[in-house]
């Protein structure tokens, strides 16, 4: 394999579609299993999703030959300080991007961070012990369900297409 920045980007995206695959195989198995393999490759795809995105802000970072090129995390790259250093469109449309709750790439920042946080407890109902028919729910305390092939298939595409704009458009003049 050769030493490119791009090629660990690559690598990724290519691992993120096997992970989908294998979840998709899994959710049409009949093994006792199929809901814990599920729940493996859906956690796998957003691992290598992420590290696909990290790879694309290494690209960057190399490119502009920025202190911060081997940052271990996404996070560290997608800030204002680094903004604020140098003038980067690439970096900046991503920034924009992950600032945005309702994109796809803050929602992939958000699962992958997920993936480290212990497990909750769901939420019992509250009910009134004087009438027992009635019972309060708290909407805003619902979890999210949780990620679907075809939504961790539409990040692995976005993801795609925006390292092949940048790439396109990280041409040494």
């Amino acid at each position: 394999m050769a030493h490119e920045l791009y090629t660990r980007t690559n690598q990724k995206i290519y691992f993120a579609g096997l992970a989908l695959d294998a979840m998709n195989k899994a959710g049409e198995g009949r093994a006792m299993n199929a809901q814990a393999l599920v729940q493996a490759e859906r956690e796998s795809a957003v691992f290598h999703l992420y590290g696909a995105l990290l790879g694309l802000c290494h690209e960057i970072a190399g490119f502009y030959r920025l202190p911060q090129a081997g940052a271990p995390r996404v996070e560290l790259l997608l800030t204002q300080e680094v903004l604020e250093a140098i003038a980067i469109p690439e970096l900046a449309e991503m920034v924009e991007l992950a600032r945005a709750p309702q994109t796809w790439l803050a929602q992939l920042i958000a699962a992958h961070g997920a993936l480290y946080q212990p497990l909750q407890a769901p939420k019992k109902v509250k009910a009134d012990v004087f009438q027992p028919l009635i019972v309060a729910v708290n909407l805003e305390d619902e979890t999210p369900g949780e990620l679907g092939r075809e939504t961790l298939e539409e990040w692995r595409q976005n993801l795609k297409s925006l390292a092949v704009r940048f790439r396109d458009g990280l041409n040494e003049c």
